[in-house]
């Protein structure tokens, strides 16, 4: 402690005072003399090992890192194709980049590992094609497929549907009768609904049978507390022929050591 050798000077010169009543202008003239002579320093050690076991190499899980799709392998929108710690590949078509360097599909398709000099010259591509015959990448002015992976193709004619005809897949049946059938009949009130699909309302298909004059059974509930009886007195049979299957066998004997 410093603290009693700082004092002791203050101690003798207060006791010097009190005996020949010193003015006290003195006394603070030896304190500061005392302590211009003491030096106080403080040193702050380290608390923790700098070497040996304390700080030796960690050994920690690794991070699967690489590939999780081959080249040509199907993937759907969020698979992840590759991880990684930086940019060594680079998102392609129908790819992204996640916050830690992955790349994930955006689109369904093939895999596709590939480089484009047109684009950059050393960097190397991941994307994804949707056929599985294409190659990545696509030449500069090829058309290009639309993101809901629709591409426009040629439609034949359709046939010529006469009246009182039903058309079946590609089969066309005749009605001599002229009765009303599902093309000739009145167009109902179609509704969009949240799957972007016009449909009927839900109280109009559940009224089709109703129109269609088909007649269900009506339901008659039984009694209940007779179904419990019966059922609590089978559970009570199978418990005592469990009960009695048990007994006719020997009971086991431990073996003496």
């Amino acid at each position: 402690m410093q603290l009693p050798r700082i004092f002791a000077p203050v101690r003798a010169s207060i006791q010097l005072s009190s005996a020949s009543l010193i003015p006290s202008s003195r006394v603070l003239d030896t304190f500061r003399a005392a302590n211009a002579s003491l030096t106080v320093s403080f040193v702050r050690h380290a608390t923790h090992q700098s070497q040996g076991r304390a700080n030796g190499a960690k050994d920690g899980p690794g991070k699967r890192l690489g590939a999780k799709k081959t080249g040509g392998e199907y993937v759907i929108p969020g698979n992840i194709i590759f991880r990684q710690r930086g940019t060594a590949w680079y998102p392609g078509e129908n790819c992204e980049m996640g916050r830690d360097h992955c790349i994930y599909a955006t689109e369904a398709g093939y895999v596709r590992y590939y480089r484009n000099p047109l684009k950059h010259p050393k960097r190397q591509y991941i994307g994804v094609c949707f056929e599985k015959h294409e190659t990545l990448p696509y030449p500069p002015n090829a058309a290009r497929r639309r993101r809901l992976n629709m591409l426009a193709v040629r439609r034949d004619p359709e046939p010529e549907i006469g009246e009182g005809q039903v058309v079946v897949g590609d089969l066309q049946v005749g009605d001599s009768t002229g009765s009303e059938t599902p093309r000739n009949k009145p167009s109902t009130k179609l509704v969009m609904g949240k799957g972007y699909a016009f449909r009927e309302a839900n109280w109009e298909i559940g009224r089709v049978a109703e129109k269609a004059g088909v007649k269900v059974r009506e339901f008659v509930p039984g009694d209940r507390f007779r179904a419990w009886r019966k059922s609590k007195a089978r559970k009570e049979a199978n418990a005592e022929r469990k009960r009695l299957r048990g007994a006719s066998k020997k009971p086991k004997t431990k073996k003496k050591r």
